[in-house]
């Protein structure tokens, strides 16, 4: 299987990409800082300062801890986690402080810290949204499929690990329409299982269900960027993705949290074939905003440098000021 053996060479090939970062002095990374924000210039101001300050949310400075972690000592941990964030931070001063949360992340800190996610109403100012755990949520393998040539029906495959998921799984395993299945090692008798299928092999169905796992659902953004169409219940979490920002019924069909309404939307969607690839395209253009690399690259350093000023370490750099303001 081709794309399973890519995804193991591009595994191989991040951790010696990061390991070879690491054997590069710092102060060629300080020295970058300056050159390197300097572009933000070349990309559009008023869209990198929108997502700048809906990821870091911080109104007021907030002082940190001055015996936590520094940018120099934060903990391997989750080693992923670690090297998207070092990719950042080594250019920045080792002695700053920053307080980190690795993992999925479903309360806000008590301090301001990065996190991969959070939730998505209420107070979430303390956790400053930072892309993590790249690898596995930014993957968007490509579809050559047209929408109209996929198999006229739904899928989904998970983990059977909250309420919505198994909701989905008991009210249609053995659908004629929806093919369900959990693929995940607990309850190795449960008679709910199905075999595994690749993001490839899901995108030969017209539409693929998104459910929230232990925080965000990690195929969603693989699926908004293919030529299938996304259904999923409206979501509680959100990631470097905005999760918060997508609009039911321009981005994803919404259906109810025990997917009670999931065969109508689906048959609505076959009568209604215009109105589904609409939802495509925008989803497309929703996902495509998360794959320039260099404008991507320019916005987590704005990101962790507001960070440092907002906790009152770092200067704003007046070059700047209308994005961090």
């Amino acid at each position: 299987m081709k794309s399973t053996a890519d995804r193991k060479f591009a595994r191989v090939a991040y951790y010696c990409r990061n390991l070879a970062r690491d054997s590069i002095p710092h102060a060629f990374f300080r020295g970058r800082l300056r050159p390197l924000l300097a572009t933000a210039g070349d990309h559009d101001r008023e869209g990198l300062a929108e997502r700048l300050h809906y990821y870091n949310m911080l109104d007021h400075i907030v002082p940190l801890d001055p015996e936590g972690p520094t940018v120099g000592t934060v903990p391997m941990g989750k080693s992923m986690y670690y090297y998207d964030f070092k990719e950042y931070s080594r250019y920045f001063p080792r002695h700053l402080r920053v307080d980190v949360d690795f993992g999925d992340v479903t309360e806000v800190p008590e301090t301001p810290s990065f996190v991969k996610s959070r939730p998505i109403a209420g107070d979430r100012r303390n956790a400053v949204l930072f892309k993590l755990n790249s690898f596995r949520h930014f993957y968007f393998p490509a579809d050559h499929t047209a929408f109209a040539d996929k198999k006229p029906m739904a899928v989904w495959r998970g983990g059977a690990r909250n309420p919505k998921r198994r909701a989905l799984l008991d009210r249609y395993f053995g659908h004629p329409l929806i093919d369900v299945g959990r693929t995940d090692n607990r309850e190795p008798d449960s008679p709910f299982r199905r075999p595994f299928l690749r993001p490839v092999e899901q995108m030969a169905y017209r539409y693929v269900i998104s459910i929230e796992g232990n925080d965000v659902a990690t195929n969603l953004k693989w699926i908004l960027a293919s030529n299938a169409l996304c259904i999923m219940p409206k979501p509680v979490y959100e990631t470097w993705f905005m999760e918060g920002r997508l609009e039911a019924g321009r981005h994803y069909v919404e259906v109810r949290d025990d997917f009670d309404d999931l065969e109508d939307r689906i048959l609505h969607c076959e009568r209604h074939p215009d109105e589904a690839l609409a939802i495509i395209r925008n989803a497309n253009q929703w996902a495509v905003g998360f794959r320039d690399e260099r404008r991507e690259e320019i916005l987590s350093l704005l990101v962790m440098l507001r960070y440092f000023v907002m906790t009152g370490q770092m200067e704003a750099d007046p070059a700047l000021a209308d994005l961090l303001a």
